[in-house]
């Protein structure tokens, strides 16, 4: 087995900054010498210190050890005791364990053994994460048998997923029912099973690739965001450490064994006291005012919270909460949880943090009695300074808005207005549109398709691709062959070539890629606000969806892909929120570009179908043969099969029609609108259109 990174090499996991001399601990834990650990290491310590916690969301740009210490975690956790020879993990322990190996009498051997960590490939199928049929037995033994899954080993352990935004729908349910029940539930088959699967749910994320659906954001206790170090000292630090592993696995493993064993003690004795740490009626009505302060949803913040203030004050060496364990405990069990929409940054302001725990700290009336002394009542005319951190921040964000609507750091050309900076309105709910057909794209919320989930519509025999047994179809394949095959009394002879799987329809996502003409004609503020507003909704809806969408712009002299493919949808507001309009209108450009997106969409995942939605004028402005050039690339891209829409942004008593002519060269439809309002663009967007598959 290769060598693993141990977790308290991990910078940010010590106080060392010398890796010579590897860290020096005492057997026992000594809680004053203890390391500090940074937010990551932290968070991810103290939810098995109490599993209740609930899990823990590392996100972070790439190359920011977010995996490495996740997989080192395992190895600096106290041994478990389990019932030997259970698949299942079961604590001898529990009166009645819920396995299905059991039942186990009183004398059940048991054995200790590391707490697992088992990794959930994001391309795993739902058999794999559940378990499904053994198809030896089946086929060799006829004989219907239960193959634990992923879930099933996981228990009592760690489950981690990486890139865990990218993670499919369908395992996402399934995660989302096993954390809130603690067990899982296989009916499937011909097979009925329930088994315990208590874990610790870690997920690490990049935020640029994709959100997470704010059901499963929801499950995970705490959240941390990580991004590399801009010290240089550090960074050389981190690159010694990696290097000299790198060189030497074994022996710098061994220079950290004193650290790890320490680490692991601190964590033993953290588990048991953490039942008898005190959580009184004062600490608990501290963190009901620190959640009703950040306006956070539901009842599941205080209770994490409480659970994670509980966990540190154990790992501190404390037998009581304190302000200082409750103010961890909300740093990291609220920021995810205060978002209103997907567009919100996470996070939340420590200053308002620090205000609202002292307010609840009882008030000291100072040395005269006035209230004036530390945590008085005095100076209330004075900002507080969670108020100048958002007055300045206000003010920062003012200043930057009114220098993006004067000018996009280019001088104009003499005679033309200089492009503005207008910024997108609010979004709003999008209607579902899908494209006809039946595809075999990722499973999404949009277009039907034949996916590893839904409803079942037929049977398909094996080739290479993974599906659950259609075991109907599996017997009727099977039984006019029994003749000829060696039986035993009643029970039915199976072959691998009887064996069929089922073909399931679902849904599929899609892409949405819209052109967008940004030139001066389309520079008015109010249509630029309705276009972006209308971007956004659809952004929103995809995100929902589990879409992407896709922005092209063109103005000037160019195009630009202002938004490429993407479900992020933090990315993309602000993306959006920077987008200039006013110049010429260069429409051959933002056809050709848009061509060229769909092209490259198109070898990165050619089952992901897509709908271009151009909208424009029809104008085209940018040199003498402009026009001729614009319907060369529409007769192009109607070529290619894309199915297209082309929104008629002209306005007025009279009109040119040359938008009309642009959806005739693309083999589009044609949708006039007198302007771009957000409810006009979207309702085109939105509704069912007729599509090639």
């Amino acid at each position: 087995m290769p060598q693993q990174f141990p977790f308290s090499a991990v910078v940010g996991s010590d106080t060392t900054s010398d890796f010579d001399a590897a860290p020096d601990f005492d057997a026992a834990p000594d809680f004053d010498a203890a390391p500090d650990f940074d937010d990551m290491a932290l968070a991810l310590v103290l939810t098995t210190i109490s599993p209740g916690v609930g899990g823990v969301l590392v996100r972070g740009e790439k190359g920011t050890a977010k995996s490495t210490a996740v997989r080192a975690l395992a190895a600096v956790l106290p041994p478990i005791d389990v019932i030997a020879g259970d698949r299942f993990s079961s604590d001898p322990a529990e009166a009645d364990p819920l396995s299905p190996d059991g039942p186990f009498g009183p004398d059940a051997a048991v054995e200790t053994r590391p707490v697992r960590l088992v990794e959930l490939p994001v391309g795993a199928t739902e058999d794999r994460v559940l378990g499904s049929i053994d198809l030896q037995k089946a086929l060799g033994e006829s004989t219907a048998a239960y193959e634990p899954g992923l879930l099933a080993r996981a228990h009592r352990g760690i489950l981690y997923v990486d890139e865990v935004n990218l993670l499919h729908d369908h395992l996402v349910d399934v995660l989302l029912d096993a954390a809130a029940m603690g067990r899982v539930t296989v009916e499937r088959d011909g097979i009925s099973v329930e088994h315990a699967a208590r874990f610790v749910l870690v997920g690490t994320m990049n935020p640029e690739e994709g959100e997470l659906r704010p059901q499963l954001l929801d499950r995970f206790g705490l959240t941390v965001e990580v991004s590399a170090p801009r010290d240089p000292a550090v960074r050389v630090e981190v690159v010694r450490r990696r290097l000299a592993f790198d060189a030497d696995p074994a022996g710098f493993a061994a220079s950290y064994a004193d650290a790890e064993a320490a680490l692991t003690a601190r964590i033993r004795a953290a588990q048991g006291r953490v039942d008898d740490v005190a959580l009184d009626d004062a600490a608990l009505l501290t963190i009901a005012e620190v959640c009703a302060a950040f306006d956070v949803d539901g009842m599941r913040a205080d209770i994490v919270t409480a659970r994670t203030a509980v966990a540190h004050a154990a790992w501190e060496g404390r037998d009581r909460v304190t302000s200082a364990d409750i103010r961890v405990a909300a740093r990291l069990a609220l920021p995810h949880r205060r978002r209103r929409n997907p567009f919100d940054a996470p996070g939340i302001d420590e200053d308002v943090l620090d205000e609202v725990l002292r307010d609840a700290e009882p008030e000291d009336p100072g040395p005269d009695g006035d209230g004036d002394g530390p945590g008085g009542g005095g100076g209330l005319d004075t900002p507080s300074p969670s108020e100048e951190a958002r007055n300045s921040v206000d003010s920062a964000a003012r200043d930057g808005h009114e220098s993006d609507d004067s000018t996009d750091g280019a001088p104009p050309a003499p005679g033309v207005p200089a492009p503005t900076t207008v910024g997108a309105g609010t979004p709003y709910r999008a209607r579902l549109f899908s494209v006809a057909g039946t595809g075999t794209g990722d499973a999404g919320r949009r277009s039907r398709a034949i996916t590893r989930t839904g409803r079942q519509i037929g049977s398909r025999t094996p080739d290479g691709e993974p599906g659950s047994i259609h075991l109907p179809d599996t017997i009727r394949a099977a039984a006019p062959r029994q003749g000829g095959r060696a039986r035993r009394g009643a029970a039915l002879a199976l072959a691998p070539a009887d064996l069929r799987l089922a073909v399931k329809e679902g849904r599929e996502s899609n892409l949405v890629l819209l052109c967008v003409d940004a030139s001066g004609s389309m520079a008015a503020r109010r249509r630029m606000e309705q276009v972006k507003t209308a971007v956004l909704s659809l952004l929103l809806d995809a995100y929902q969806r589990r879409d992407k969408v896709g922005l092209v712009t063109f103005r000037g002299h160019a195009a630009t892909v202002a938004l490429p493919p993407t479900s992020s949808v933090e990315v993309a507001a602000r993306r959006l929120e920077e987008l200039p309009a006013g110049g010429r209108t260069p429409l051959a450009e933002g056809l050709l570009q848009a061509a060229e997106v769909l092209r490259v969409e198109r070898l990165r995942d050619p089952r992901r179908r897509a709908l271009l939605v151009v909208v424009t004028d029809g104008r085209a402005t940018a040199g003498a043969s402009a026009r001729s050039r614009a319907a060369q690339a529409a007769a192009s891209l109607a070529g290619s099969g894309v199915t297209s829409i082309v929104v008629d942004c002209e306005t007025g008593r009279f009109t040119m029609g040359l938008a009309r002519e642009l959806a005739a060269d693309l083999g589009a439809e044609y949708v006039p609108l007198g302007e771009i309002t957000a409810d006009g663009l979207t309702a085109v967007v939105r509704a069912p259109r007729t599509a090639v598959a």
